[in-house]
């Protein structure tokens, strides 16, 4: 029998829904995507969405969706006919989710947390199991497969102190949601240290799937010939936030970058100089954020040129890259990469797709999110770390003046990328062994077994 609590909670999230519809139609006038099936984040569905047995994986965000891309791969390789049903919760999710179906796969939105729309969506399709990637505990949706014998399962888990901070302030959903899973796989020790405090049956520490992520051999081939034809080194700002690009532009402008280079004197080039002799480029986290960064960097004085409008790169004091799904492009034709989301309180970003890239990162005070990887890179060799903007553009400019230094960085990054990889085969196999074991639903035809 439910809680009371979880009962109230059920109560809030159920008035809650025209807030929900509201939040989304503000959400769509920058993203479109957010405009398109409204009526699934409420359980309501096309009548051709349908199905059962489904190995439900649920990727929230981009970052996510490129982590459950791995894990679909491997599941694949050991179970070719796996059928997959696939939901998120963003556009940018939504659409790089959508590049990894198959026919005979379904991608839906995921159903917002309250009792009716989880009940819709589990009666719909039914899944054989459910796999929630990274964080993405709610605590309608883990009753509700708890109460149907559905197994619910958190891979590739991680949890950051100030997020363990804000579960246990809310222990009373919280500790009941994480217990509810029938299997927890940990990123790291220290994730699975705070999982289990808050009452995760943790079955295993198995590494962060991106480790086991390829570049993509066309981008960085693009990128090699490219950066061949280059006359300056590049250095690129990678998944930039708000608040950071203005950061960079405010000491690039300190600098000098704005004013004429000034000779080289006794043989020693000023900082304006060194500056100059750089090509900087800034590529954004967030994709509804490209035409305003492209015009914080005009209204800061800097000429511009956006990828996607210029294709191949132009004559620019500043590169924009405004493309999705080109990272490894970018990394490629960069010689360092200051790390976004580092510069600001805000945890920072994924560097292993730059360490895979063979793509020095330089690193702020704030990693939180991905403490570990940022440790291990650093004792690798493969990054560094520095205290400001400030700092970062130094180490930048020391770096790509050292060819040799920056060579031995690129090959510890590669070191680094590839010593941590296995996550996704330990994962698909503890998953599919799970899957193996749970109960048909009710109404659902026989599967195969998954041997």
């Amino acid at each position: 029998m439910r809680s009371l609590l979880l009962r109230l909670y059920g109560a809030f999230t159920t008035l809650a829904q025209p807030l929900v519809r509201r939040k989304l139609r503000r959400r769509a006038e920058a993203e479109p995507g957010y405009a398109h099936a409204v009526e699934e984040r409420f359980g309501h569905y096309d009548e051709a969405a349908n199905g059962t047995g489904w190995c439900w994986i649920h990727a929230v965000s981009l970052g996510e969706a490129r982590a459950a891309g791995i894990l679909i791969e491997e599941l694949r390789r050991q179970y070719p006919d796996i059928p997959i049903l696939l939901t998120n919760g963003t556009a940018t999710g939504r659409e790089e989710g959508a590049k990894l179906l198959k026919p005979g796969d379904l991608q839906v939105w995921q159903p917002w947390d309250a009792p009716e729309p989880v009940a819709r969506f589990l009666d719909r399709f039914r899944p054989r199991i459910g796999v929630l990637m990274e964080t993405e505990v709610w605590p309608e949706m883990t009753a509700a497969c708890a109460e149907r014998g559905i197994p619910l399962v958190l891979a590739n888990a991680r949890l950051n102190e100030n997020s363990l901070a804000g579960a246990e302030r809310l222990a009373w959903l919280a500790r009941p949601a994480y217990s509810s899973l029938a299997a927890v796989w940990a990123q790291t020790e220290a994730d699975s240290h705070r999982l289990v405090s808050l009452g995760a049956k943790v079955a295993g520490v198995f590494g962060n799937l991106k480790f086991d992520a390829t570049p993509d051999a066309r981008q960085l081939a693009t990128a090699a010939k490219l950066r061949a034809q280059l006359p300056r080194p590049v250095v690129v700002f990678a998944s930039s936030r708000d608040g950071e690009e203005q950061q960079l532009l405010d000491v690039l402008k300190r600098f000098g970058a704005l004013a004429p280079v000034p000779p080289a004197q006794d043989a020693i080039q000023s900082i304006a100089k060194r500056v100059h002799d750089v090509q900087w480029m800034i590529v954004p986290r967030h994709p509804q954020r490209f035409d305003e960064v492209a015009a914080l960097v005009e209204s800061n004085g800097f000429a511009v040129a956006r990828r996607s409008a210029a294709g191949a790169p132009t004559e620019a004091e500043i590169w924009l890259g405004d493309s999705l799904g080109e990272m490894a492009l970018y990394y490629g034709l960069a010689d360092a990469a200051l790390l976004g989301g580092s510069f600001e309180p805000l945890g920072g970003q994924n560097l292993i797709e730059a360490a895979a890239c063979g793509c020095p990162v330089i690193m702020g005070p704030s990693t939180f999110n991905f403490a570990e990887a940022a440790e291990l890179s650093l004792a690798a060799g493969a990054s560094l770390r520095v205290a400001d903007m400030e700092h970062a553009v130094t180490a930048a400019l020391k770096l790509v003046e050292k060819p040799e230094r920056r060579e031995a960085m690129a090959q510890a990054a590669l070191a680094f990328a590839s010593t941590n990889r296995g996550a996704a085969e330990r994962t698909a196999t503890a998953l599919l062994a799970i899957a193996e074991q749970a109960s048909p639903a009710p109404e659902e035809r026989p599967e195969p077994h998954l041997d």
